[in-house]
C-alpha cells in the first residue's frame, strides 16, 4: 500500500503540483511514488518531457529518442490520474524536442488512452513551436541580428542553409493562454522547463518570482531529493510566500543540500535561470529543512526582460554514419595510441582526400568523456575501447571511411613492433550502421513583440 505523506497543506492558499518525471517518456515513471502523490491532493499534474542532452539528432530527423511505449507508458499514467481527480494535466516539449509531429502524436496518444479508457469527455489543448526557416531568412534580410548563445557568432546565412528543423523556446504565454481557454490536458511545443510549472502558479495569481523557481525546482522531479533515485515523484506547494518540495518516495529526503545543489544544476552561473520574459536570480534564496523530506525555499527574486528574446534551437544534418569498436590491451600500443590513430587517418586520407567526410576517434579508458579536459589524461588505463565514427553523405562511403579507419589501427607501423599479428582486437569484424549524424547549428535569440506569437494554439476534443 503506498506510504501516506504527513507534510500537510500549508494555512495560506497554495497550488500543488505533482511531477512524476523530469523527462517524461525517457525512462518509465516509478509508479509507487506517483500514486503517493496522487493521494495528497495536488491541484496539476505537470511533467517536462524534453531535452537539449540527447543531442541534436532527434530535432535533425524529427523523431523521439525514446520508444513510444515508454512514452504512452507515461502520458497514460498521468492521465489517469489527472482525469480520477479532476485536475489539469501539462507536458511541455512534447516527445523531446517539441517539433510539431511531437506534439501531434502526443495530442493522439491522448485521444486514443481517452477511448480505450471510456474517459468522459475533457478538452487537449496544444500548441506548436516550430519556426520556419523563410522567417528567418526574412528578419536577416532586414538586417536583424539574430544573436549566438555561448560565444556562437550571429546567425549568418550559410549557417540557416545548413539547418533542418528550428524551434522556439516558449515561456509561460500559451500554457496559461491555453488555461484560460479552459484546457484540462496541454500538450506544448518546445518550451522552458520552468515554464510549465510556473504557469499554471502565475495565472493563480502567486507572485513569479517564486513561480518560476516553483518551476526550476520541480522540472527534474526527484533529481532534487537524496539519496539519488530516478524518475520518482515530488509534490510542490507554492503560497504567496514560500515555496516547498517533497520526496514522495519513502526512501527519499528534498534537503537543503538537495534542492540547492539542483537549483544550481546544469548551468554555467549557478544562480540564474533565463527564460522569455525575463530571469531568474536565485542568488538571495534562503533553503530552511520544513519537516524530514521537505525543503522550504524563500527570497528568490525576478528580473523581467528588457526586450523579450526567444530563444531558438536548431538542427542540420551531416551525414550518414558507421560505427566501430576496437580494444586495446598492449601496453606498447596503448602508450602509442595516437600514433596508431595518425596512421589509420593517414590511410583514409590516402583513399578518400582530404574533404567529404568525418572521421572520428573516441579513446575511451583515457579521455572518451571529457576529452582534452581529462585530468588523467596522461594515465590511460591498461585497457583501451576505441569508437571509431564514420560520417558521409551517402551510407556506402561512410562505412567504407569507417571500416577503413578501423582496420587500418591493426596494421599500425609503430617503431618498436616486431611482430606482424598487430596491437588491436575487433570486437566485431564488420562495422554497424548508427543513426545519422546531426550537429546543433542554432543556439541564438531572436527579438519578438508578441510573446505568443510563435506558438500557435489550438483545442481539441477527447473522451466519450
Amino acid at each position: 500500500m503506498p506510504v501516506a505523506i504527513q507534510h500537510q497543506r500549508s494555512a495560506n492558499r497554495t497550488l500543488r503540483i505533482v511531477c512524476p518525471n523530469g523527462h517524461l517518456g525517457f525512462a518509465p515513471i516509478k509508479t509507487g511514488s506517483f500514486e503517493i502523490g496522487l493521494g495528497c491532493e495536488p491541484d496539476l499534474l505537470c511533467a517536462d518531457s524534453g531535452s537539449c542532452d540527447i543531442g541534436p539528432g532527434p530535432l535533425g530527423a524529427d523523431i523521439s529518442g525514446s520508444p513510444l511505449a515508454w512514452q504512452t507508458h507515461d502520458l497514460e499514467q498521468m492521465l489517469l490520474g489527472a482525469r480520477r481527480l479532476g485536475v489539469p494535466m501539462i507536458i511541455g516539449s512534447a516527445g523531446d524536442t517539441g517539433t510539431n509531429s511531437r506534439v501531434d502524436l502526443y495530442v493522439r496518444i491522448i485521444q486514443d488512452l481517452a477511448r480505450k479508457h471510456a474517459l468522459p469527455q475533457f478538452r487537449v489543448g496544444w500548441f506548436h513551436s516550430e519556426v520556419p526557416k523563410s522567417l528567418l531568412t526574412q528578419r536577416l534580410a532586414d538586417g536583424e541580428t539574430i544573436e549566438g548563445l555561448d560565444d556562437r557568432p550571429p546567425l549568418d546565412a550559410a549557417t540557416l542553409d545548413a539547418t533542418d528543423r528550428i524551434v522556439a523556446v516558449a515561456g509561460v504565454h500559451p500554457y496559461m493562454a491555453l488555461l484560460e481557454d479552459g484546457a484540462e490536458v496541454i500538450i506544448g511545443g518546445r518550451s522552458s522547463d520552468c515554464a510549465i510549472f510556473a504557469a499554471p502558479a502565475i495565472r493563480a495569481g502567486f507572485p513569479e518570482a517564486l513561480a518560476y523557481y516553483y518551476g526550476k525546482v520541480l522540472e527534474c522531479a526527484s533529481f532534487c531529493a537524496e539519496p539519488y533515485a530516478g524518475k520518482e515523484s515530488v509534490l510542490g506547494e507554492i503560497t504567496a510566500e514560500d515555496v516547498k518540495v517533497t520526496a514522495l518516495l519513502p526512501a527519499q529526503r528534498c534537503t537543503i543540500a538537495s534542492v540547492a545543489g539542483h537549483a544550481m544544476y546544469e548551468r554555467a552561473n549557478p544562480f540564474y535561470e533565463h527564460f522569455l520574459g525575463g530571469r531568474l536570480d536565485m542568488s538571495r534564496c534562503v533553503y530552511e529543512q520544513y519537516d524530514e523530506r521537505t525543503c522550504r525555499i524563500t527570497g528568490p527574486t525576478f528580473e523581467p526582460a528588457g526586450e523579450l528574446r526567444v530563444k531558438l534551437e536548431g538542427a542540420g544534418k551531416i551525414g550518414e554514419r558507421f560505427v566501430g569498436l576496437v580494444g586495446v590491451r598492449d601496453p606498447y600500443t596503448i602508450a602509442n595510441v595516437d600514433g596508431v590513430i595518425g596512421w589509420a587517418r593517414t590511410q583514409v586520407r590516402e583513399r578518400f582526400g582530404e574533404t567529404g567526410y568525418e572521421l572520428h576517434y573516441t579513446v575511451y579508458g583515457r579521455d572518451g568523456v571529457m576529452g582534452e579536459r581529462e585530468p588523467l589524461r596522461h594515465r590511460p588505463g591498461h585497457e583501451l575501447c576505441i569508437m571509431v565514427q564514420g560520417i558521409a553523405p551517402t551510407r556506402e562511403t561512410a562505412e567504407e571511411v569507417c571500416m577503413t579507419g578501423l582496420r587500418q589501427m591493426f596494421y599500425a607501423r609503430l617503431p618498436e613492433v616486431k611482430g606482424t599479428a598487430g596491437g588491436v582486437a575487433f570486437a566485431l569484424d564488420e562495422v554497424l550502421p548508427a543513426s545519422p549524424a546531426y550537429r546543433w547549428t542554432l543556439n541564438h535569440t531572436m527579438r519578438v513583440e508578441d510573446p505568443i506569437a510563435l506558438f500557435p494554439t489550438g483545442l481539441v476534443e477527447a473522451g466519450i
